[in-house]
């Protein structure tokens, strides 16, 4: 089986960096109807910290996937990947505003990635370490993680990269 290196997987979230609950591909600002029909004195910010990383990857003939589970980190290889090391890194985003009040986040279903040579790899299965009823606490901040499934295309080598649009909306 022939082996081509994956070099620097990198998934860099997309969000606002103005005070806003919606990132900036997910249409105009205050669109949203759950954004509109609250009157919160504090609008929401969200914040990257840390972008997601699947780290280093050499794949197969066959392709195969790369997992990072949000709430321990862990990196999992399946199908005609081999792990060359790097750091396997969880997103992590912040999110500002009304104290206590209860929050909506969105990821999407997928997310495609391109490489410099115009080839594509998939991002699926988004998930956060969010409670089913996530609040901002006392101090009007929420930190999550979030992690995914990449798959990548037979012999599918290339540096991947693309943008997760995360929108956050007052409950």
């Amino acid at each position: 089986m022939k082996l081509r290196p994956i070099l620097g997987l990198l998934l860099c979230l997309t969000a606002p960096s103005m005070a806003s609950a919606q990132c900036m591909l997910c249409g105009k600002e205050g669109a949203s109807p759950a954004t509109a029909s609250r009157k919160a004195e504090t609008p929401l910010r969200v914040e990257v910290e840390t972008q997601l990383d699947m780290g280093r990857i050499a794949v197969g003939a066959t392709g195969g996937e790369v997992e990072i589970d949000p709430l321990t980190g862990v990196r999992r290889l399946r199908g005609g990947v081999v792990d060359l090391g790097g750091f396997a890194l969880t997103g992590v985003v912040t999110v500002s505003g009304e104290p206590g009040a209860e929050v909506r986040v969105f990821l999407p279903p997928t997310v495609d990635l391109e490489s410099g040579d115009g080839r594509t790899a998939r991002v699926v299965g988004l998930s956060t370490d969010l409670s089913a009823a996530p609040r901002l606490g006392a101090d009007g901040r929420l930190q999550f993680r979030f992690g995914g499934r990449l798959q990548v295309a037979a012999l599918g080598d290339g540096d991947y990269r693309g943008r997760i649009p995360v929108t956050v909306e007052y409950q």
